[in-house]
């Protein structure tokens, strides 16, 4: 994905969305994944993705004692430097498939809207496994199958443009699908619950958490929130390493 984060338009426009304007009180699951955090004072902290940095600087004003904070487009890591610099925080510019993992290193391992670019997630959660110590937290927001399965991730409107309802279609084939993002065709890749969960099971893993994201009730009044209450956009999950 780093050709289309790297983008100069496309960054652009990403640099206007409420995240990356906001931070993390600008992102619509921050209220539901910040209780999900560990406690991280004095512990080592992997971010996976980490865009502009923002769990990054979270973990630091936390306590934690070291952060690393890595992603594949060279635009996020330095955006990140710019506004989420920290003495106990690194950046790397690196893919989370290619990164060498060091073993039994980090105590949290966390990841933010990014697993759905994966095609092999159970590749990536054994890498996080073995990166992270025994009894260690991994702490993940992805697409929820629900939308990474709409038809181009759209409402189906009627003739007056209105929502009519979200279409579904070939859930249980995973793989790559296609959408507009910002203007620009994006590739993600579907997993079905089962393969997101029971990955995570069969990788060595205990589930501690799995919530769907919700809109906060008093933004409800928002245009087009009550429309985020008909299907489920994201799916924040904590498991620990067995």
């Amino acid at each position: 994905m780093s050709e289309i984060y790297d983008d100069a338009a496309f960054f652009e426009e990403y640099s206007k969305i409420s995240r990356s304007v906001y931070g993390l009180e600008g992102a619509g699951e921050w209220h539901q994944l910040r209780p999900l955090f560990p406690d991280v004072a004095g512990k080592a902290v992997l971010d996976i993705g980490c865009g502009y940095g923002w769990h990054c600087r979270y973990a630091a004003e936390m306590g934690a004692k070291e952060v690393l904070g890595i992603d594949i487009s060279s635009c996020m890591i330095a955006e990140a430097r710019r506004r989420n610099a920290h003495p106990c925080i690194e950046y790397a510019a690196v893919g989370l498939e290619t990164f060498e993992y060091p073993r039994e290193k980090y105590d949290l391992v966390v990841s933010n809207l990014v697993l759905h670019y994966i095609e092999n997630l159970d590749e990536v959660y054994a890498n996080i496994r073995s990166a992270l110590k025994p009894g260690g937290i991994f702490l993940f927001n992805i697409e929820h199958p629900v939308f990474t399965s709409g038809i181009s991730q759209q409402w189906a409107t009627d003739e007056n443009g209105r929502n009519m309802y979200w279409p579904v279609d070939d859930y249980y084939y995973p793989g790559p699908r296609e959408t507009v993002f910002l203007g620009k065709k994006v590739i993600k890749q579907h997993h079905t619950l089962t393969q997101i969960l029971m990955g995570l099971i069969h990788t060595g893993f205990s589930l501690e958490a799995v919530e769907e994201a919700m809109p906060v009730p008093e933004t409800l009044d928002m245009p087009g929130m009550q429309d985020e209450m008909r299907r489920p956009m994201m799916l924040l999950v904590r498991a620990r390493r067995l």
